[in-house]
């Protein structure tokens, strides 16, 4: 649908949109309820700053002014609905763990009846994994902590890890672990020596990486090197 369109609706519409880029403001007749489910879109909604992740979500009142951003592709549900109680003015809400488990199943009369009882959101400074990958790719090996992955957003370790559990599911060590099991498999695949792979991806020794893919990938690096 195009976000610049004006005309009203006669009933709610639920479907998925994919971002990227800027995109001009506009406004419409309808409201909109946000509901993200990856990646990152920042607004600016009437002149104030806000964003959708796939743990939040935002409402967009009908003929408010707004714009948005996604700098990474970004995936969402978008309910457009008619004016109505709960939805005349901007907020941001925790989604409903319903919502997140089944987004592809999702109900616009059911979002509707159930966007009251979903908890406000407090602004936070948002955490986009684009900037997260990027660097952790530009340097597997670099003795990566949470605080120094905290440090990309400038918040605190604390605050970080909470926000990267309820964003993704997982710690920020697991996810930085995953990255680099990930990419030793690309290399053993690729003939590296198990020497080598360990080092380039953060591993001391060759035993380690051995371990560690044996215990979370259940794969042997032996075995990845004969399929090379």
């Amino acid at each position: 649908m195009d976000p610049s369109r004006t005309a009203s609706l006669a009933a709610p519409a639920l479907g998925p949109r994919h971002y990227r880029g800027e995109y001009d403001a506009h406004a419409h007749e309808h409201a909109q309820v946000l509901i993200g489910q990856a990646g990152l879109l920042e607004l600016e909604v009437d002149g104030h700053a806000h964003f959708v992740d796939a743990a939040c979500g935002l409402v967009v009142p009908a003929g408010a002014m707004h714009s948005f951003r996604a700098s990474a592709p970004a995936r969402l549900m978008v309910l457009d609905s008619p004016p109505s109680d709960g939805l005349e003015r901007c907020r941001r809400f925790v989604l409903p763990l319903r919502w997140r488990e089944r987004a592809d199943t999702l109900d616009a009369i059911d979002i509707l009846n159930e966007l009251d009882a979903a908890r406000l959101r407090l602004l936070r400074r948002p955490i986009r994994l684009d900037v997260i990958d990027e660097a952790l790719d530009a340097d597997l090996a670099f003795q990566w902590t949470t605080s120094r992955l905290a440090a990309l957003f400038n918040l605190s370790a604390q605050r970080f890890h909470a926000r990267f559990v309820e964003l993704t599911g997982q710690t920020p060590m697991d996810y930085v672990r995953r990255k680099r099991l990930s990419a030793a498999q690309r290399r053993l695949k690729d003939g590296w020596p198990l020497e080598t792979t360990a080092l380039q991806v953060g591993y001391a020794s060759a035993s380690a990486l051995a371990y560690a893919l044996r215990r979370d990938c259940g794969v042997g690096a032996r075995g990845l090197r004969r399929e090379a």
